[in-house]
């Protein structure tokens, strides 16, 4: 038996592209194994938009290093957007890679093995390709999966300033709305309840098809499956979030009540410097039009601090926008150089303790609205798709409400999959403790 060991960094679009790469390996003769010790091959899925993950994978691949030194037959590889960007200098850097596969060429993965089990490394393919193989790929879910990631979209055509995406991933292109219904008709066949629709910017589904299916009649396609009971998508840029799709989320049953809208400042002079081509008030109308529709929606968010040229004053805007928005959970970060992008030669360098301190003082704002958030909902009954035992208790099951809230509750592992309802009897920071209501559980 042979086992393959994959390590993703970044995105669910690098989740999803590692589930693929996993599922050709397995077709292979390979297991797929949790043990790095174990592997008989080992792929890094590696991510660049932000210099940390960055730094992360590399470190992992220097690791690998000692690893294959004791055992010369591993085969090491790199994929996703970091390969794309460094493509053949990786050998320099990490002479003990076998192999570095681009963003287009996952689907080649298998074949890149053999080549290097049969006559050596040093393999590199980062072919930007107008149609990749790895497009279409599916992936069939795994024996008790209740969620899924179905991507619907690849590239970018939004080119923000510090944003590395549109030079390691390509143009935007959108599959054919019948593959992915169809995609999704065999998660449900399987037992599948939630899909997690994927892309660098969902909203814009369409733009590439010539059949003229848009983003929201791909949401009433898709919530119309028979057996998918959830639909949730990611990422939504705020330019593109129409009055239709708005409505979306009063007319598709099975749309959750949750959406991720990255805002990155509340400074208007700093999102014109990222290239957001909105204004911090033209981003409010957009919350306030959700919470016209649906007054609980859950609002999820991405923020940058320290962006270049971005002043006390900017940074006091930011904090601002989060208090009238009230975010329910925000991914925040502090600005680093990317490579290629055109904020690297912006002037106006923040000094990184500055920095630093900025992002203390957001997160910590976020973490009171977040724990606000949470204990509002005390009291209340929910309905929570039941994902499996949790890792906190053996003794809990753990799952997600619609608004994509996760939620401990005594139970057994029969739940899984199930929807639950559960009341809702204390919010933490980051989770909620539920009790099972009696009744009224739909398999």
């Amino acid at each position: 038996m042979k086992y393959c060991y994959i390590h993703t960094f970044g995105c669910q679009m690098n989740v999803r592209d590692s589930q693929q790469v996993a599922d050709l390996m397995e077709k292979e003769g390979y297991l797929v194994t949790d043990d790095l010790k174990a592997a008989d091959l080992v792929i890094v899925n590696t991510c660049s938009v932000r210099e940390k993950a960055e730094q992360k994978a590399h470190s992992l691949i220097g690791r690998v290093r000692r690893l294959k030194a004791a055992k010369p037959e591993l085969v090491v590889g790199v994929m996703g957007c970091l390969a794309q960007q460094w493509g053949k200098r990786f050998f320099d850097r990490s002479p003990h890679l076998d192999f570095v596969c681009g963003t287009h060429s996952s689907d080649r993965i298998p074949d890149m093995v053999r080549k290097v089990r049969e006559n050596g490394g040093n393999l590199e393919d980062t072919v930007l390709r107008e149609h990749p193989g790895s497009f279409n790929l599916r992936v069939p879910s795994s024996p008790g999966s209740v969620a899924a990631y179905v991507t619907i979209r690849q590239g970018r055509d939004n080119y923000c300033a510090y944003c590395i995406v549109p030079f390691v991933r390509g143009r935007e292109k959108s599959r054919l709305p019948g593959d992915i219904v169809d995609e999704v008709a065999g998660l449900a066949v399987r037992g599948v309840k939630e899909v997690t629709l994927l892309g660098q910017n969902v909203n814009s589904y369409g733009n590439t098809l010539d059949n003229k299916v848009d983003f929201p009649a791909l949401l009433k396609l898709v919530g119309a499956v028979e057996g998918i009971e959830r639909v949730r998508f990611t990422t939504s840029h705020p330019k593109d979030l129409s009055e239709s799709l708005m409505d979306s989320f009063v007319e598709i049953d099975a749309l959750c009540e949750h959406i991720h809208l990255p805002l990155q400042s509340g400074s208007d002079y700093i999102l014109k410097r990222m290239k957001r081509v909105y204004t911090s008030e033209e981003y409010l109308e957009k919350i306030r039009g959700l919470r016209r529709r649906v007054p609980s929606i859950s609002i999820t968010t991405d923020i940058i601090v320290g962006f270049p040229g971005e002043s006390d004053s900017d940074f006091e805007k930011t904090i601002d926008l989060m208090e009238k928005v009230r975010f329910d959970n925000a991914f925040s970060f502090k600005y680093s150089h990317r490579p290629g992008t055109a904020a690297e030669s912006y002037d106006g360098e923040v000094e990184e303790s500055v920095k630093s301190r900025r992002l203390a003082i957001l997160q910590k704002l976020q973490a009171e609205h977040t724990l606000e958030k949470n204990r509002a909902m005390e009291g209340g009954e929910q309905e929570v798709l039941v994902e499996g035992i949790s890792k906190g208790s053996r003794d809990d099951v753990s799952g997600r409400t619609r608004s994509n809230k996760i939620v401990n509750f005594s139970g057994e592992s029969i739940l899984a999959g199930r929807l639950v309802p559960v009341k809702i009897v204390r919010g933490y920071a980051h989770s909620l403790r539920g009790e099972m209501l009696q009744g009224g559980v739909k398999e």
